[in-house]
Formats: structure tokens, sequence, C-alpha cells
């Protein structure tokens, strides 16, 4: 069984390079907590809140952060894997260079994110709340983005080549040379209206 935290408050802790394997967070508040180079392996974070926690070179593999907040957060070269953030909210956090392989992150707020130049390949972000977000030559491939909130972000250059984009308005949103592929192509010709034969 994992071991069980809940209701805690982390203040000013330094977890540089700590390895958090197996562990539960329930409704535990971090802030101001050191977590440069930590590694998370199986732990799961429920409901907490993290305030100007450091994540600096963190790495993150088959661990969740759920119905978590985070606020004025740094993800410096910060690595999700096979990692669940559903339901987390990320308010002026410092998000790039962020990498994300796999896992979910459905009915995550990233609003007005800067993340250009981001890697996330293979992610479910159903519903993801990405409005007025910087994708600026980001990868953001074999994603499932249906229901996703676009209006106002950048996707300049962006590599979108094998998501879901049924849910995506082109008309609202910067795109030049975003690359899509045929298959795209042809979902977005027939949401404006196009027929394709």
């Amino acid at each position: 069984m994992p071991e069980l935290t809940e209701d805690a408050t982390f203040r000013h802790d330094d977890w540089y390079a700590e390895e958090i394997v197996d562990r539960h967070f329930v409704r535990c508040s971090f802030h101001d907590v050191d977590l440069t180079e930590a590694t998370t392996r199986g732990a799961v974070f429920t409901e907490c809140v993290f305030g100007g926690v450091r994540f600096n070179a963190s790495r993150h593999v088959d661990s969740a952060f759920t119905r978590c907040t985070f606020t004025r957060c740094v993800l410096f070269d910060a690595e999700f894997t096979g990692c669940k953030l559903v339901g987390s909210t990320f308010t002026e956090c410092e998000l790039r260079p962020l990498r994300v392989d796999g896992g979910d992150w459905s009915f995550v707020a990233l609003p007005r994110a800067d993340l250009r130049g981001a890697h996330l390949a293979g992610v479910r972000l159903r519903e993801v709340d990405l409005t007025g977000a910087d994708l600026t030559g980001a990868t953001l491939t074999g994603a499932d983005l249906s229901g996703g909130q676009f209006a106002g972000a950048r996707l300049t250059r962006c590599d979108l080549r094998g998501s879901d984009l049924s849910g995506l308005d082109p008309t609202l949103v910067e795109r030049g040379g975003a690359l899509i592929d045929p298959e795209q192509a042809l979902v977005l010709a027939r949401g404006l209206g196009f027929e394709v034969r």
C-alpha cells in the first residue's frame, strides 16, 4: 500500500533530487518547495495545491496530479511520462521547455500558457483549455484534443500531425506554418463547410 499523507502543509522544504515513489498525498499544500531534479514514480497527488514550487529538471513517471492547482510554479525542463493530470489548473507558471509523453491531461486548464517549443506527444487532452495559449513551434502530435478550447491560441509552426482536430476552429487561432496531415486537412475543411470530393 502507498504511504498516505493527508491535509499536510509543506513550506520551504528542500526536496532536491528526492525520489518520491508510491506515495499518495491528498489535499496537501506545497509552498516554495524545491523539487528540482526530483523523480516521482507511481506517486499520486489528489486535490493538492502547489504555490511557487520549483519542478526544474524533474522527472515524473506513471504518476498522477489530479484536480491539483499549480500557481507561479517553475517547470523548466520538466518531463511527464504516462502521467495523469486530469482536472488540474496552471496559473502564471513557467512551462518551458516542457516534455509530455502519453498520459491523460483531460480537462486541464492552461489558459494563456507559454508553451512555445513544448513537446506533447500521444497525450489525451480532451476538453483542455488552451485559450490564448502560445504553442509557437511546439510539437502536439498524436493527441486527443476533442472538445478543447483554443480561442486566441497561437499555433504558428506547431506540429499537429496525428492529433484529433475535430473541435478546432482554424479561424479563431494563429496558424501560420502549422503542420497537419491530409486527413486532418479534410476534417478542418469540412468543419468550415467545404465539401471535399
